[in-house]
Parts: structure tokens; sequence; C-alpha cells
């Protein structure tokens, strides 16, 4: 069997307890620069994951806090996926994506930071973007500053 490290999330994950707000309950609820949303459509909200795998790593959100998919309304997921989309365009068309990750973490058993919300992350991906230090040093290198990043990706979602 093998293992895949991601020491880089520790910090994510060590700061959240039980009894804390929601993330993306609270991100919704504030400033958009503050909580780096990038875009706010009628159901759903697209975020830049604080703690990225790569740069771009954004998340889909709905405003409503659900922690299945079989309770989120239709029309909200219809709405996900066309942010989807035009996140892989945006992710594409900034960042020269080769390709992508999309999917959802349901329920903490299967890998979910947060497990009582749902949330669909979009990932650039490029040939040979696992290089030295993430196979062999166990850190994840990201060339560019998060600010940086909301700045360019918010420009796109307008």
């Amino acid at each position: 069997m093998d293992y895949v490290w991601s020491p880089w999330r520790y910090r994510y994950v060590s700061q959240a307890s039980p009894g804390d707000e929601c993330i993306f309950c609270q991100a919704a609820a504030g400033p958009d620069e503050e909580s780096y949303i990038l875009h706010r459509a009628s159901r759903n909200f697209v975020i830049l994951n604080r703690f990225p795998y790569t740069n771009g790593h954004l998340m889909i959100a709905p405003f409503e806090h659900v922690a299945r998919l079989e309770e989120a309304a239709e029309a909200t997921l219809a709405e996900m996926m066309s942010l989807a989309r035009r996140a892989e365009k945006h992710l594409r068309e900034i960042y020269r994506a080769q390709g992508l990750n999309v999917g959802m973490n349901l329920g903490q058993c299967a890998g979910a930071g947060v497990a009582g919300h749902i949330h669909m992350h979009v990932l650039p991906r490029w040939m040979g973007d696992a290089n030295f230090m993430t196979v062999v040093g166990e850190t994840r290198v990201l060339p560019e500053d998060l600010a940086a990043t909301y700045e360019k990706l918010r420009q796109a979602w307008r």
C-alpha cells in the first residue's frame, strides 16, 4: 500500500475543532476579499482554498449549509456544475492548466475536512507537477502568493 503525505495541510486540520463554526458559512457571511471569495452566484459561491494543493485550487460551496448531496436542491447542484465549468475555463486560461482535478469528499471518513458542508474542489494540474520537493521532501512548493492568485482569478470571475 502506498501512502500520500500532505504535511502542508497540518495547519488547517489542527486549527478546526468540532464546535467551530462552519468555515464556508463564516466565509459567506464576511467580506469577499477577507474570505477569498471569487464569485457569488445565486445558490453557490466560489472561494480559494486557503491551504491549496496547487496555485488556483478553488472550491465551490452552496450558501445553504448541507452535509449531503441529497439534502441540496437540484438547482443548487446544477449551478455548482455550471460554476465548475466556468472554473475550468478560467484555470485553463489563466494558469495554462493541462488538466484539472474536480471532486468532492462527502463525509469525514471519505476525507472531507469540512464534513458538514458540501463543497467541490477544482484544482489545476500540469504534466510533471509532482516534483522533487513533493515526492521526496514531502513539501509542496507553491510559486504564487494566495493574494496574487486571488487577484488573477477575481478579475476572471467579474
